[in-house]
């Protein structure tokens, strides 16, 4: 796996999210799960925010919680797509039939 910078995640399963702080500002995932499957299906961040190497990091630390958990990631934004896509040693948390 590539070197990632380790950061700070809750995983706030009440709001269904990974949150973490950057410049004391939430940047966070939302998710839902279905069988062994997360579904990543939205980021949130503040206004103005425009740190894709923050976002492609975060991603990273969340498929090593995926790969823990044992779990199978679900890309349903586009843009999560597009990370899968640019990171290809994370494909084999693809579900089967899923192809990018």
């Amino acid at each position: 796996m590539e070197d990632t910078t380790t950061m700070e995640i809750k995983d706030n399963t009440f709001s269904r999210q990974f949150e973490t702080f950057t410049d004391g500002k939430m940047v966070s995932v939302e998710y839902s799960f279905q069988e062994k499957k997360i579904f990543l299906t939205k980021i949130i961040v503040p206004e103005n925010f425009t740190d894709e190497e923050f976002i492609s990091d975060l991603l990273k630390n969340i498929m090593a919680i995926a790969i823990e958990r044992k779990l199978k990631v679900v890309p349903v934004l586009p843009k999560i797509a597009a990370f899968f896509r640019k990171n290809p040693v994370y494909k084999e948390l693809l579900p089967p039939g899923i192809k990018l």
